[in-house]
């Protein structure tokens, strides 16, 4: 079924107000759908191969979750609100929007890297559950949290620069934080890995930095700045328990500058 045979006549050459959502009614087709829309397009929970058909702008959230898309091509090439193309069978983001404004989710297919990602993503980045070895092709900066757990990695080579919210790491393969964002707004949380020491840590985690369940033999290279606790084989230490030299920023260190000031 092709979305020109729903309730929506032939749109494919006039600017649409308002949302469409055809989500969940067999199409296979887009056929027939608008260039441009000023509002939400839902195309989840279909039998979709490929997007060839869809909206060119989308001025609000696009969701192609829950199909059978292999590939990206045909999707809009601006998308002002939320990406999803979760639960897919998606081996490669070729064909992905070059900028998302919102959330962009890739989670839960067949991916094995991210290179054709979009490079810009205002909020949240989602490529969990999938076969990642490696974060090449991932956007410089993230605005919101970066989820890349329950993947294969080995290293974090290609990962964001900066991210504005939480990184989150857990449930791969990594021996080392090497490649790591040189600085994280929120939460760092590389639990479940095989991590033996923290060599490549974030130099500035504005949250807690969480990295239980590793073999660490120590925490020396640990980040400079941590705005929260250190979670550590189910420890949490603050500056009165501290000797490693870095600073906390936590509401019950701040009248300190320096863990190194800690036991005087």
């Amino acid at each position: 079924m092709k979305f020109i045979d729903v309730e929506f006549s032939d749109l494919s050459n006039i600017v649409y107000y308002g949302d469409i959502d055809v989500s969940g009614l067999g199409l296979t087709s887009l056929e027939g759908a608008p260039k441009v829309i000023y509002g939400n397009f839902n195309c989840s929970e279909n039998n979709l191969k490929t997007l060839k058909g869809a909206p060119k702008v989308v001025y609000g959230n696009f969701d192609c979750s829950n199909n059978m898309l292999e590939t990206l091509k045909g999707t809009p090439e601006a998308v002002y609100g939320n990406f999803d193309c979760s639960n897919n069978m998606l081996e490669t983001l070729k064909g992905a929007p070059k900028a998302v404004h919102g959330n962009f989710d890739c989670s839960n297919n067949e991916l094995k890297t991210l290179k054709g990602a979009p490079k810009y993503v205002d909020k949240d980045f989602k490529c969990q559950k999938n076969h990642l070895k490696s974060l090449e092709g991932a956007p410089k900066m993230i605005g919101g949290n970066f989820i890349c757990s329950n993947n294969q990695l080995s290293t974090l080579k290609g990962a964001p620069i900066i991210v504005d919210g939480k990184f989150i790491c857990t449930n791969n393969r990594l021996s080392t934080l090497e490649g790591a964002p040189k600085e994280v707004g929120d939460d760092f949380n590389c639990i479940i890995n095989y991590l033996t020491s923290l060599k490549g840590a974030p130099e500035i985690v504005g949250g807690h930095f969480i990295c239980d369940g590793n073999g660490l033999k120590s925490l020396e290279d640990a980040p400079k700045v941590i705005g929260g606790y250190l979670y550590y084989e189910s420890k949490k230490i603050n500056r009165f328990e501290n000797t490693m030299g870095f600073t906390c920023e936590c509401p019950c260190c701040r009248q300190t500058t320096s863990f190194n000031e800690t036991r005087r």
